[in-house]
């Protein structure tokens, strides 16, 4: 059974994958914004704004999460940064990589908001990208 990806669902997915496909849900549903509208409007938040990178952060449970149920946050954090990391090279076209993990991170980060703030980005777009990357990401898990 597929998860069922809404703003309102306690599961919090823990695999770089699904990560991706809930963040595609996710901006389909509350759209993207991006300047001085990025925290406005349905769906987003002072901590959670409606671009690529929150939507990312919302798909890994920031946010979400409920106080009945326990979550394994080292598990769903790492699913998330490899998302980030595929993310980023999915939209360069190319590895996006650093020795050092922190630097990684950091680059990784730079290329997604580097993406998200091009003139004219859309929601679709997005989605379109985050789906690409989780179908890398589901590639590489079933090899």
């Amino acid at each position: 059974m597929p998860t069922h990806h809404t703003p309102e669902s306690i599961v919090i997915a823990d695999t770089p994958a699904a990560i991706l496909e809930w963040a595609a849900c996710h901006i389909e549903h509350v759209g993207i914004h991006q300047g001085p509208r990025l925290f406005a409007g349905p769906g987003r938040t002072a901590t959670l704004p409606c671009w690529p990178r929150g939507a990312l952060q919302v798909a890994a449970g920031h946010g979400r999460g409920a106080a009945s149920r326990t979550y394994d946050w080292d598990r769903i954090d790492r699913a998330r940064d490899r998302a980030f990391g595929i993310l980023a090279e999915t939209l360069a076209g190319h590895p996006v990589d650093a020795d050092d993990p922190a630097a990684a991170k950091a680059l990784h980060q730079e290329v997604i908001d580097r993406w998200s703030a091009e003139p004219g980005r859309t929601a679709a777009d997005a989605a379109r990208a985050f789906r690409t990357a989780a179908a890398r990401a589901a590639r590489v898990r079933a090899a």
